[in-house]
């Protein structure tokens, strides 16, 4: 199956629409962090299964920084965004709203990156999505997500440059016009969805190119000693599999990794995590 998260249109189709609205789903009380769930270890497994992981299209899960809301992507009848918020330990839906763009938070939390948007936090809520300006809200780019570091750097992906990543540092308060990143990451086909550390030491990307364990799947690449960027290196078979994985962020406590896993060719994709530590065992010595 081809990468699922490729273009907006495969995304809004990926699923016949369902009879029933997300409005109406009934989630059952979920307590403690992380939504409630117990940590997994450095083998992936389902993120919240049969909650919110289960049949049908789950995916683009990120906790905000403070680790007090969780926000996920559905399409029941539309491709939808759902967040909670933990409230007195408990994880309650506080919100819903039409997805336009892929959710990253800035390190700080002050800000959702959606694209080639963002919503800035007012309160206990969001602004209105405002425009990044013309250097990214270009009719001829197709980003999906846009990561940003501590720094302000961004890096984003381009479904309409034949998938590529872009990176745009911010230096003397000024924003720098995006360049391509070099082929270590530029290679391969369905090259997608950065994530960047906020202390810009790694990134993490999805790719389907050759010696990987079939379809898309996820590579990092380390920062070296003199400020340059390492090779690109497969997080391994407890992560990736013959399936599709994409999408991964690091939780902003820094303890897991969340990204998601296409089942099989019929639009089911669900939400998987994996102890962060396996970044370390990867990271050159």
């Amino acid at each position: 199956m081809k990468h699922i998260c490729i273009s907006m249109t495969l995304l809004l189709s990926a699923l016949t629409m369902s009879n029933k609205s997300f409005s109406q789903y009934e989630f059952p009380v979920l307590k403690g962090p992380y939504m409630g769930q117990e940590p997994p270890g450095l083998v992936a497994e389902p993120f919240a299964p049969g909650i919110i992981s289960k049949q049908g299209w789950e995916l683009e899960g990120v906790f905000a920084p403070g680790m007090k809301e969780f926000y996920f992507t559905t399409n029941r009848k539309s491709a939808t965004v759902i967040g909670f918020r933990q409230q007195n330990n408990v994880w309650k839906k506080y919100i819903e709203f039409p997805r336009t763009g892929e959710i990253v938070f800035s390190p700080d939390g002050k800000r959702m990156h959606m694209a080639k948007g963002y919503k800035d936090r007012i309160g206990d809520g969001w602004s209105e999505r405002k425009s990044l300006g013309p250097m990214f809200d270009r009719k001829d780019w197709g980003i999906m997500r846009l990561s940003a570091s501590a720094k302000g750097t961004y890096v984003f992906d381009d479904y309409k440059s034949n998938d590529v990543i872009r990176i745009s540092t911010f230096k003397d308060g000024k924003r720098q016009a995006p360049t391509m990143m070099d082929p270590v990451v530029n290679t391969g086909k369905w090259t997608a969805h950065p994530f960047i550390a906020p202390d810009e030491s790694y990134l993490i990307w999805d790719s389907e190119r050759e010696g990987g364990y079939g379809g898309s799947d996820l590579y990092i690449r380390f920062r070296t000693k003199d400020d340059s960027w390492g090779p690109a290196i497969n997080l391994g078979d407890k992560v990736n599999s013959d399936k599709n994985e994409f999408y991964a962020s690091v939780t902003p406590d820094g303890k897991y990794i969340l990204f998601n896993r296409g089942m099989d060719d019929k639009g089911n994709i669900d939400i998987y995590w994996v102890d962060a530590q396996i970044i370390e065992t990867l990271r050159p010595k």
